[in-house]
């Protein structure tokens, strides 16, 4: 039998909050995040899986603080983190910083909903769904894949648009069914994988309906 990959999205952040493009931005958790972090950690203790072999998080400090805060609640403090760039937010480009409806108003509803919701079409000077895959895919089967299926326990704190990019694969989806996809914050996701690196279950421990 193969290990075990557990998936989980930030807590929410200040600019989630806010209604604020992030991307590659860094903005703290919110109060609410902090206690979705927890939750999160919470979850994974009950369900079990208090004894994970290695975790990865991205550049910014919301998965890393989110990632600290599972920790903790797991008993897990010291345990080995890589973190990388290849597992960070979409890059937002020219949108980061701008709020939603600010966007909607300089480019048009249409356009920006274009923008934030199309598999492979980027934002000025950033990222497409498609795009960030482009980093994420690789780095997960040269970095992260090995590791659970040599039998290992891995965590992965990470961001809305480089889990969805991650869960595509795992769930085989297409891009039409993607781009319908949302992640709820501090919401892990437990896969058991086969050993031809295809899903043998898929837990979610908790409510996905909370999703934004």
């Amino acid at each position: 039998m193969t290990g075990t990959l557990v998936l989980v999205r930030h807590g929410q952040s200040e600019w989630n909050l806010k209604n604020l493009f992030t991307g590659w931005r860094d903005p703290a958790l919110t109060e609410k995040g902090v206690e979705e972090a927890k939750a999160g950690g919470v979850a994974l203790k009950d369900y079990g899986l208090t004894d994970f072999d290695i975790a990865f998080t991205s550049d910014l400090s919301r998965a890393q603080h989110t990632l600290k805060l599972i920790l903790e609640q797991t008993g897990q403090t010291g345990l080995e983190t890589i973190r990388d760039q290849a597992l960070n937010e979409r890059d937002y480009g020219d949108l980061s910083g701008l709020n939603k409806d600010d966007a909607r108003e300089k480019w048009g509803e249409e356009q920006v909903h274009i923008w934030r919701r199309s598999y492979d079409v980027p934002p000025p000077g950033g990222e497409s769904l498609k795009d960030t895959g482009a980093r994420v895919w690789p780095y997960y089967m040269m970095e992260i894949l090995p590791r659970v299926l040599a039998g290992q326990k891995v965590l992965v704190a990470a961001h809305g648009n480089s889990l969805r990019a991650l869960v595509m694969v795992l769930d085989r989806l297409s891009r039409e069914e993607i781009l319908k996809l949302n992640l709820a914050t501090g919401v892990p996701m437990v896969y058991r994988l086969k050993a031809d690196s295809t899903v043998a279950s898929k837990e979610v421990l908790g409510d996905m309906s909370a999703a934004h």
